[in-house]
């Protein structure tokens, strides 16, 4: 996260260039001769697809309070040649399926809580390429557990139109989280404050420090936990989560640092980070990838964490890569988050927009909009991320990141832009109410943070959380 570090990504692909080998270039691009297109036919079927009205395809994520919804269409490939009917239903074998294939153990979310509008029917006329919307409407009640995650399964049926459906895109599953018994964090705006905090000299406490004085809600909605690590072992040749003492020691002791944090509505991600070894984010072979996946939702199961954050920074890349590696490439990147993504998807996927992060192309036909839910820019980072993050809402898009320890903090003009564009977060790296410039500096950037983005007055209440591990 320290803006003036060469990347090893960069420095690798340095090296390459340096010693005439294979690099890649900052468009990706590689000139491969003149491809006679002749060869090639154009597939005149009509494919459908389920999406949501976040354009999320596969699946999304509801944050049940008392009532919420998602409103699901089917989308087409081209211009529908005749009138296409057909519908989406609650279909408990979607879900059966999917826990078998993924070996998890999702819960069905009931039944009697749901409702879809027009019975769930859908039409699209000649001509058209998207049917009207299906609003799935969902309802909390006594009987949810507030620690499960739920699932509603919902299945596509056409009946006349002679559209294909994949069975991947005939299927929709929406991911619940019942949070009826727990305050929100969401503000009138939307736009979401992102704090990544160095655990290894600050109390993650601190951020209950700060609200807003209409509202009353936190000023602070995800906290990143900064940092854990990729780790290799030698012995194995696999790759781990790796934790020093202070993220430990956080982690052991959930209930006293992160539960108060997360029983006011804040979500804790853990951060990732390579560690001067062979491992990293972006050159993991696919099946490295889906295994280490696999290993980082355990450690979210354990502590109950709400997700991750991964930062390309601090590898040792090796060419030629070692078996289960690869060359880092913003693809390798792309596929761990994507493989993290189908591993857990009713949590979080940030990534940090630098390194082997700067751009994550589509995986397996899903553009990384589709299983990146936050692109953080990079200090000063103020461009639309549509074209290094395809697919991603602006909603998604974190710009104008401040770095507190060193003062560097964005304009209130800045902060300002961000809200009338759309987009839907902004980050702020290393708060500390002990530093020197607390009020010099991180404190007036938290205030214009509450003026501009929310119309509202930042609270602070005096009682800073010592580190005390």
């Amino acid at each position: 996260m320290k803006h003036n570090v060469l990347t090893n990504f960069k420095r690798f692909a340095f090296m390459l260039i340096l010693s005439g080998g294979l690099f890649i270039s900052c468009d990706e691009s590689i000139e491969v001769g003149v491809i006679n297109e002749n060869d090639y036919t154009t597939s005149t079927e009509v494919l459908g697809f389920t999406i949501n009205n976040e354009g999320k395809r596969s699946n999304c994520m509801v944050e049940l309070r008392q009532e919420n919804s998602t409103v699901l269409y089917l989308d087409l490939s081209k211009n529908a040649p005749q009138s296409i009917n057909g519908a989406f239903k609650y279909d408990q074998s979607v879900l059966d399926s999917y826990n078998a294939t993924n070996e998890s153990s999702y819960e069905l979310f009931p039944e009697s809580l749901v409702t879809l509008s027009e019975s769930g029917g859908i039409t699209i006329e000649k001509g058209n390429k998207k049917s009207n919307g299906v609003t799935v409407s969902l309802k909390a009640d006594d009987s949810l557990n507030e620690e499960a995650t739920y699932v509603i399964p919902i299945s596509t049926s056409i009946q006349s139109g002679g559209i294909k459906l994949s069975d991947k895109e005939s299927t929709f599953l929406i991911f619940v989280k019942d949070y009826s018994k727990i305050p929100d964090c969401n503000k009138s705006t939307g736009i979401k404050i992102i704090s990544c905090m160095e655990v290894n000299d600050t109390n993650p406490l601190n951020n209950l420090c700060f609200t807003l004085k209409n509202s009353g809600k936190p000023l602070v909605d995800i906290l990143i936990l900064f940092s854990a690590n990729i780790n290799y072992n030698a012995e194995t040749g696999k790759v781990y989560v790796f934790n020093n003492p202070n993220v430990q020691h956080i982690l052991d002791n959930r209930e006293k640092y992160l539960k108060p944090l997360q029983d006011r509505g804040i979500k804790v991600v853990l951060g990732l980070l390579g560690n001067h070894d062979r491992s990293g984010i972006a050159n993991l072979a696919d099946n490295t990838a889906k295994a280490f996946a696999q290993e980082f939702k355990s450690v979210c199961d354990a502590y109950h964490l709400d997700g991750i954050f991964v930062d390309d920074e601090y590898s040792a890349y090796q060419n030629p890569p070692p078996p289960g590696f690869v060359t880092p490439s913003y693809a390798a990147a792309s596929r761990l988050c994507y493989e993290v993504k189908q591993a857990m998807p009713d949590r979080l996927v940030c990534a940090y927009v630098y390194g082997g992060t700067s751009k994550l192309p589509a995986i397996d036909g899903k553009t990384s909009g589709q299983f990146v839910d936050y692109g953080i820019h990079d200090y000063g980072g103020s461009s639309d991320l549509s074209s290094n993050y395809p697919g991603m809402p602006k909603s998604g898009m974190a710009l104008y990141s401040q770095e507190f320890s060193q003062g560097r903090i964005t304009s209130e003009s800045n902060l300002r832009r961000l809200r009338d564009n759309g987009y839907g977060a902004n980050m702020i790296f290393a708060m500390d109410p002990f530093r020197t410039n607390f009020q010099s500096s991180q404190k007036v950037a938290m205030e214009r943070m509450a003026r501009a983005l929310y119309d509202d007055e930042l609270v602070y209440d005096g009682k800073p959380y010592k580190k005390d591990w």
